[in-house]
């Protein structure tokens, strides 16, 4: 499948969207999923949209019971709002461009909704992609926060909340189109889980493999270790080359008791004051 078909799937049902004059943010998913499936494949038609509390998994796209047409999503009810919708996202994107290839479905899991490397998995990607171009349109995020700007963990759940996604889906898109050096980084028990990096920090060599290799401990000193005395549950501290990746930083920290993780954005070449540094060129 071409590269570019999510984007260009998502893109196209957005332009219809505008054009019909029902762009309104956030987009419901589940309204349009069953609009437009029912008018472009109506015998083959998402017929059933249901939540319900499902551990282990946070949404499926099911076939419909032998005998009877169309398609259902599934969704683990137990989530927030901003999970649930960029689930329903998720599994419209595989409706959209997998079902014909896939018959059986699709269940999946948190790991499933995190992971957006290609290589973790082409269809899973691929639907993230989709449920992320759908649901926040570049040019509306670009409004909300200049490409060359550093946001807050404040400024991002602002956007979060303006889409309807989890905090951790509004900082990947931000980093998809960010001039900026930052990493996110998930990490749980003292080590990364596993970490994003935007263009400007993949091109200066930041960034952390997490596949296929062992555990990376978070670093010692570093606030998501937790052994800042200064920080409570969340904070933002400048910190020097001894911590991530051998450069100075500022990194920011979110500790989520709900879901058990610790959330950190890191950014290269903004520490302090000085807006001039030199991006850092991981050794």
């Amino acid at each position: 499948m071409n590269k570019a078909y999510p984007q260009r799937v998502a893109n196209d049902i957005t332009r219809v969207l505008r054009t019909v004059g029902v762009d309104q943010l956030p987009v419901d998913v589940c309204a349009i999923a069953t609009e437009i499936s029912k008018n472009k494949f109506p015998e083959d038609p998402i017929s059933v949209i249901k939540g319900g509390s499902l551990p282990g998994f946070e949404g499926a796209l099911s076939p419909a019971p032998s005998g009877k047409k169309g398609w259902g999503i599934i969704y683990n009810s137990d989530m927030t709002t901003g999970r649930i919708n960029f689930t329903l996202g998720h599994e419209f994107g595989h409706y959209l461009m997998h079902r014909i290839d896939y018959p059986s479905g699709f269940q999946c899991s948190t790991e499933d909704m995190a992971r957006w490397e290609s290589e973790y998995g082409q269809r899973e990607h691929e639907a993230n992609v989709f449920a992320s171009t759908l649901l926040m349109p570049i040019d509306d995020f670009r409004q909300q926060i200049d490409p060359k700007v550093t946001p807050s963990f404040d400024e991002l759940s602002s956007c979060s909340d303006r889409y309807d996604v989890s905090l951790i889906a509004a900082t990947l898109r931000w980093l998809q189109y960010t001039s900026r050096c930052s990493i996110l980084v998930i990490s749980r028990d003292g080590f990364i889980l596993w970490a994003r990096s935007s263009g400007a920090a993949l091109r200066s060599g930041l960034y952390f493999k997490t596949r296929n290799r062992p555990p990376i401990e978070v670093p010692p000193l570093s606030l998501a270790a937790g052994n800042q005395p200064s920080i409570g549950s969340n904070g933002v501290r400048d910190l020097d080359a001894r911590v991530w990746l051998e450069e100075p930083c500022t990194e920011q920290v979110i500790f989520s008791k709900q879901y058990d993780f610790t959330m950190s954005l890191l950014h290269f070449g903004v520490v302090g004051t000085s807006d001039n540094a030199q991006y850092g060129k991981r050794v």
